[in-house]
């Protein structure tokens, strides 16, 4: 076996775990899988159909991506790499600007934003009959928001791995939960994936970036900080009846 082979099933064997202990996957699954273009949700492409030749489940996969960032859906074309990746990865795919409100106003503050991106998303989740919305979201992405819920708000809570949207329509699922950054950036090297569409110019002004700041810092000294605080904001996230999300 392959060096490539072997740690591409390492982090397939991850994938696993969140699906297995989160219950995201079942057979005639129909998957919209959330494509920005970065590195995160073009590996979990890629891993979601690696897992699809090697286990007895049998689902579908759609990509969909959203263009637009808080400037509006119009503040770049079609970013070509990303669109000439799509195609060569044989799986169907829909490319659709941001849906906003006429009275919108522009640029957006992030959370407005991320409102109305994940809005296009769920309805092109729900036009496309998926039954199933999956976002790339990694391990540090679940810390960082840990972190963020506990310094701000006062609990420790992360991003739920699996939630279910407007009476059951559909589930967002999260298989990435269980996989690093620099796991998913040494899988996206080795792929050859292209360069990522423009970053927002509002990307490096956020609470998150301080907190991933906090983190790098912290990693010289604290071993395992990163599964350990995943697993302390999913131990508190259990005493609590996860709702319905809307």
């Amino acid at each position: 076996m392959s060096d490539i082979t072997r740690r591409n099933k390492i982090l397939i064997r991850k994938v696993n775990k969140a699906l297995r202990l989160h219950d995201m996957i079942s057979d005639g699954d129909k998957i919209a899988v959330a494509v920005s273009g970065g590195q995160d949700s073009m590996s979990l492409l890629n891993l979601l159909q690696m897992r699809r030749r090697i286990v007895p489940e049998d689902y579908e996969l759609l990509a969909v991506h959203v263009l637009g960032d808080s400037r509006g859906p119009d503040a770049f074309p079609p970013h070509k790499p990303l669109i000439d990746w799509l195609e060569s990865t044989g799986v169907e795919y829909i490319v659709e600007p941001m849906h906003l409100a006429e009275d919108e106003k522009l640029p957006m503050k992030c959370h407005r934003c991320t409102w109305n991106r994940r809005t296009t998303l769920f309805k092109m989740t729900n036009r496309n009959g998926c039954n199933k919305l999956a976002f790339g979201h990694h391990m540090d992405d679940m810390v960082e928001t840990a972190l963020l819920n506990l310094l701000y708000q006062g609990r420790m809570a992360s991003m739920y791995p699996c939630a279910q949207y407007f009476n059951g329509a559909f589930t967002l699922i999260r298989p990435l939960m269980y996989i690093t950054k620099n796991e998913l950036d040494l899988f996206a090297k080795r792929n050859n994936f292209p360069d990522p569409p423009p970053e927002c110019p509002a990307s490096t002004e956020t609470k998150r970036a301080v907190i991933a700041e906090i983190l790098q810092l912290a990693d010289q000294s604290y071993q395992n900080m990163r599964t350990n605080i995943l697993r302390a904001a999913l131990n508190c996230m259990e005493k609590e009846i996860p709702k319905e999300r809307k």
